[in-house]
């Protein structure tokens, strides 16, 4: 953790970039660049793109794959041979020139959450969005409210809602955070952290605002801050 070997993650011109440059193969090493506190209630917004090729390697699935992972686990409980964190992911997909490819879609590594009161137990579920092919770029923004609902948007366009994320008890890795929160598998705050998955991919910005609490009357006071380690 906090070391890139492989130099993968630069920032050049004011933007982030995933990049395989002189990488051989992925032999499996997917990344993640987290932030550096946890984070509840707030909204956070991401401009992309997709560009050049996958490494070699690469699963097929990983082809202009990209992702926000939210409610994260504390990345210092991450297993060394661990692929990805325990989290809710916002799927961030590019189109491969033709047919259909949805972005900001949902997926759930270690995690549930619910739609329409029900428990949604499959990995991945597909969101309204169009399909975005090429090297354009793309707004994804998520507003996230602790445990009550996470809402998907594209280019300002609502595609994706539901509630109640948490920890999924049959996942080893999940099982490992319900020991350390005593039982507890409601997930409302988390680490968020931004996927390398074997594609090359641009964040031009990467932005996170708290969203206040609604408080009785309609009025509203500023949200909860993060626990830092040690607090």
């Amino acid at each position: 953790m906090g070391v890139d070997p492989s130099s993968t993650v630069k920032v050049e011109n004011g933007v982030i970039r995933m990049d395989y440059t002189g990488w051989e193969s992925l032999n499996g090493r997917f990344g993640h660049l987290f932030h550096e506190v946890p984070f509840d209630r707030y909204r956070v917004r991401v401009v992309y793109r997709f560009l050049g090729e996958q490494v070699k390697g690469g699963p097929g699935w990983a082809y202009r794959n990209s992702g926000i992972m939210l409610h994260c686990q504390d990345p210092k409980s991450m297993r060394t041979d661990q692929d990805f964190p325990v989290s809710v992911e916002v799927q961030l997909l590019g189109g491969s020139g033709s047919g259909k490819r949805s972005t900001a879609n949902l997926c759930t590594p270690g995690t549930n959450v619910e739609m329409k009161q029900e428990v949604v137990t499959r990995h991945c579920t597909n969101s309204r969005s169009e399909t975005f092919h090429g090297d354009q770029w793309v707004t994804a923004e998520v507003e996230v409210l602790g445990n009550e609902s996470i809402t998907h948007f594209v280019n300002g366009v609502e595609v994706m809602k539901y509630q109640r994320p948490q920890l999924d008890p049959s996942d080893p890795d999940a099982q490992t955070q319900m020991r350390i929160r005593n039982g507890d598998v409601m997930l409302d705050r988390g680490w968020i952290s931004l996927q390398g998955e074997s594609h090359p991919v641009e964040f031009k910005s990467v932005e996170i605002k708290p969203v206040p609490v609604a408080a009785p009357g309609g009025a509203s006071r500023p949200a909860a801050p993060a626990l830092r380690k040690g607090e």
